[in-house]
């Protein structure tokens, strides 16, 4: 009895402490969020005066991340929701709807009346109930300097088949938060963790909420066990058999010291089980640990659940902070994970069959010809690594490892492709983080999301496929847009501070002022013209390789 009780007392304290801190946080960050909130209904006010749905046939919607991508769940259409985009100077902040119709492989743009207010970093969830709907909850919303924040705790959801937004009052729910996760569990929406953030605090979750699609009402969830650590942007996969859900990696940050931030990443993993009679259900942590190879550890990695309950996991960073510099791995990698089996294994295309065929033909007519003598490398494991270093000493790194062939079949066939592959190359996305992925027929469909370079972030506009069943090649849907790498430097406003500066000073510092801003302009252009040079990327054998201009 005494031990239970002990440990009583420390999850009650621990309780307590999060308490405080969510109180904390929610003090301090009140202020800020009151003048977004009046932001916000502005937004909202405008969004009023709309009384009919207005359907246009569109472009491929702009750059954006942290979006919503879902698969409609009757009809072979994607669903767009939300997201961001920075330019440099300025956040921009959307709730428009796109769907996309795969067979046509064309955008529309629905403006449907009293919809969400502008957000990134939301869930979004579709069941197939009456027609389909759309069920969204939570999300960010920034002001235009980027400088403030406002965490929703809102739950929407889109009746797919009328077109029509509703707003769900239901009290209980999570408290105001952003990259959390959330998926469908039987007749229930599970929401796992997030974050809230203000400009001076900021705390992350390990909560989790249930929402019943048949009473319309939260539940928070005491499930045994030992949780998950507190954090955002993890992995939230439903078990095949609807018993479970789970939890894979995951981003937070700690305050070390007073104005000093420690960012983690985790790569462990979680099992969350139901058991019992649905009205009397209980809940319970245990911790996976999954066969094969995993991913290297990441954050701002895309997750779509593929053919025969295995998760399909894409791209991401890993980023190392130094003192004086920022090193960040961007990956374009595919790994699957088998929720069956809980083993994870690395994704390697294999390129056309049909090209293949080919090369195999002249592979065998030619084997006379080839005497040099050379005996073939050894097949293993190959890290390759390409690096950009911008005139202010950022190293920008791309990183991919291509594990070693388990087969000799395997191995035959990359042999062939490296020989085919100067007329042939196999074309992927180039690496990135913050992409949408959705899953429709066994194929897997990714979206956009960002790129760094030093300081500069790029928003992608990019759209792929991947055939999961025959896991050949990706095709190219929508290419990326030069013109929409949009990049601008300082601010109007420190640029004015500057000239009257330079004026005070003379003719002298106006003429040093002008020769920076070249500089600078000139330093824009080198580092856009070397991230175009990455995103065209041609690849051999699974292998990135590239040239810097």
């Amino acid at each position: 009895m005494g031990k239970k009780g002990k440990k009583e007392k420390k999850v009650k304290g621990a309780d307590k402490t999060a308490a405080k801190m969510e109180k904390k946080v929610s003090k301090r960050s009140k202020r800020e969020e009151e003048d977004l909130e009046a932001l916000i209904a502005e937004f909202q006010n405008l969004d009023a005066r709309k009384t009919q749905v207005v359907e246009t046939a569109c472009a491929p919607p702009p750059p954006r991340l942290n979006a919503s991508l879902s698969a409609h769940p009757e009809k072979d259409e994607l669903i767009l929701f939300g997201g961001e985009f920075f330019n440099g100077q300025k956040t921009y902040l959307y709730n428009d709807l796109f769907f996309y119709n795969i067979k046509k492989n064309s955008w529309v743009k629905s403006e449907i009346p009293n919809a969400p207010p502008p957000r990134c970093s939301h869930q979004a969830v579709v069941v197939p109930q009456g027609g389909g709907q759309l069920w969204v909850f939570g999300g960010e919303f920034a002001s235009p300097n980027g400088e403030q924040f406002y965490h929703y705790k809102d739950l929407w959801v889109l009746h797919l088949a009328t077109h029509t937004w509703e707003n769900i009052k239901a009290p209980g729910g999570p408290s105001g938060r952003s990259g959390h996760r959330m998926v469908l569990s039987k007749r229930q929406l599970l929401v796992f963790g997030g974050f809230h953030e203000s400009t001076k605090d900021f705390i992350y979750y390990n909560d989790v909420f249930s929402f019943s699609l048949d009473t319309f009402s939260w539940s928070r969830l005491t499930p045994s066990g030992s949780a998950p650590s507190p954090r955002s942007a993890c992995q939230m996969t439903c078990t095949p058999d609807g018993t479970g859900v789970i939890i894979y990696g995951g981003y937070s940050k700690l305050r070390v010291k007073k104005d000093v931030e420690k960012g983690s990443i985790h790569s462990d993993m979680f099992l969350l089980k139901r058991e019992g009679k649905e009205g009397q259900e209980k809940w319970s942590w245990s911790r996976l640990s999954p066969a094969g190879n995993k991913p290297p550890p990441r954050s701002g990695f895309s997750m779509a659940v593929g053919p025969a309950g295995r998760a399909v996991l894409f791209g991401g960073v890993c980023d190392e902070e130094e003192e004086e510099t920022l090193e960040g791995d961007f990956y374009n990698d595919l790994y699957l994970y088998d929720t069956v089996k809980n083993r994870w294994f690395p994704v390697l295309l294999r390129g056309n069959k049909t090209d293949k065929k080919k090369r195999r033909r002249g592979k065998k007519e030619g084997a006379e010809k080839e005497d040099d003598g050379e005996e073939p490398a050894p097949q293993g494991p190959t890290e390759v690594i390409k690096e950009i270093v911008t005139e202010d000493g950022t190293v920008m790194t791309i990183k991919e490892v291509i594990p070693a062939a388990q087969e000799e079949e395997e191995e035959e066939e990359e042999e062939e492709e490296d020989e085919g592959s100067a007329s042939a190359p196999l074309v992927e996305p180039c690496p990135r983080s913050s992409a949408m992925a959705a899953v429709r027929q066994g194929k897997l469909f990714l979206y956009g999301g960002m790129f760094e370079v030093g300081d500069r972030q790029f928003t992608l506009n990019d759209f792929y496929c991947l055939d999961l069943h025959k896991l050949d090649q990706w095709e190219v849907l929508v290419e990326m847009d030069p013109k929409t790498q949009e990049w601008l430097e300082e601010s109007e406003s420190e640029n004015e501070e500057e000239e009257e500066a330079a004026v005070a000073k003379g003719a002298e510092g106006e003429e040093e002022e002008e020769s920076e801003e070249e500089s600078e302009d000139e330093e824009g252009k080198q580092l856009s013209s070397s991230f175009l040079s990455y995103t065209y990327l041609s690849f051999s054998s699974n292998r990135c390789e590239t040239s810097l201009e």
